[in-house]
C-alpha cells in the first residue's frame, strides 16, 4: 500500500503525469452514456462516462465534454441534449460514438421533446443547458432535466480500468433501506 504524503510534500497538479492520472481515475467504475444532440439538423452523439446528477431541486445533471468535441460546436446555452444510460448489450453503440465509428451502423434513434435518444437504453434524460463552466481541457454542461423515462431492465454497461465490464444485477430486496437523516 502506498504511503500518503503530508500536504507539504504532495505533488502539484503541474507535476502529475497524465498516464498516472488516467490510471488512478480508471479505478473508479462508471456507467456509460451516449450524450445525444442535433448536429446540423441530424441526430448525433458522443460516448461519455463523466456524467452525474447535480441537484434534485431544480433537477440538474452535468456532463463533462472535451473542448474540441463536435458537441461544443453545436450545443449552447439553452440547447437540449439527451443522456442515454447504456445497457450492457449496447457496447457497440458506446464504441461507435466513442470514436470507433462503424460506417452504415444502424442507430436506433427516437425523439422526445425534439431531442434524439437511443432506443433500448436503460433510461433516457432530456436536459436543457442552463450553465457551461470551463474546467481545464473540458467544458462542464449543466442541464435542467425536462424529460425522464425508464427504458429496459437489462444490466448496465460499466467501464473500469480502461475496459468494459459486467455487473451482475439482482432482484430488488423485499425491504428497501431508508436513511434516518432524510436522504
Amino acid at each position: 500500500m502506498a504511503a500518503i504524503l503530508p500536504d507539504s510534500e504532495q505533488r502539484t497538479m503541474n507535476s502529475i503525469e497524465p498516464s498516472l492520472f488516467r490510471s488512478v481515475m480508471g479505478r473508479f467504475a462508471t456507467g456509460v452514456t451516449v450524450v445525444s444532440y442535433h448536429r446540423e439538423g441530424r441526430p448525433a452523439g458522443m460516448t461519455a462516462n463523466a456524467f452525474l446528477s447535480v441537484s434534485l431541486d431544480p433537477p440538474l445533471v452535468l456532463v463533462s465534454v472535451r473542448r474540441n468535441s463536435q458537441f461544443t460546436t453545436h450545443v449552447r446555452h439553452g440547447s437540449r441534449y439527451g443522456v442515454n444510460l447504456l445497457a450492457e448489450s449496447q457496447q457497440d453503440l458506446s464504441s461507435h460514438f466513442g470514436g470507433r465509428s462503424v460506417e452504415g451502423m444502424p442507430i436506433p434513434f427516437m425523439h422526445s421533446a425534439g431531442t434524439p435518444l437511443i432506443d433500448g437504453s436503460l433510461a433516457h434524460i432530456v436536459a436543457r443547458v442552463v450553465d457551461i463552466h470551463s474546467a481545464g481541457d473540458h467544458l462542464l454542461y449543466i442541464g435542467e432535466i425536462e424529460h425522464l423515462s425508464h427504458g429496459t431492465d437489462a444490466s448496465p454497461l460499466i467501464f473500469y480500468g480502461g475496459n468494459y465490464r459486467q455487473v451482475h444485477t439482482h432482484a430488488k430486496p423485499a425491504v428497501q433501506w431508508q436513511s434516518t437523516d432524510g436522504w
